[in-house]
């Protein structure tokens, strides 16, 4: 369940003047404290989005990342097995071997 962070809006309680609690995303903002019941207004946080970091993270979760080397040709840093370490736009032979990361 997501976690929104409030803050009080004049007054606050031993909560502190912000606090963060757990509510469905279809829940109603809170209006009012849950402790002391004063005002309270919803704070916009920001979201935490996890993403690989490396090119071995990348290829572990089943992506393919091409990176440009020249004009139409481009190295691929996440080859598996048999790729091709380089892939030429005009041969498709050099292409990589999606069959191994896409699944049903």
């Amino acid at each position: 369940m997501p976690v929104y962070e409030y803050e009080h809006t004049k007054e606050y309680c031993d909560i502190g003047r912000l606090f963060e609690i757990e509510q469905s995303i279809h829940d109603d903002p809170l209006n009012h404290c849950p402790k002391c019941h004063k005002k309270v207004k919803k704070l916009i946080s920001i979201a935490y989005i996890n993403t690989p970091k490396s090119n071995t993270e990348l290829r572990d979760m089943g992506f393919t990342k091409l990176v440009k080397r020249d004009d139409g040709v481009y190295e691929n840093v996440t080859a598996r097995g048999n790729d091709s370490k380089f892939v030429d736009s005009n041969k498709p032979e050099t292409l990589p071997d999606l069959s191994k990361t896409i699944r049903d």
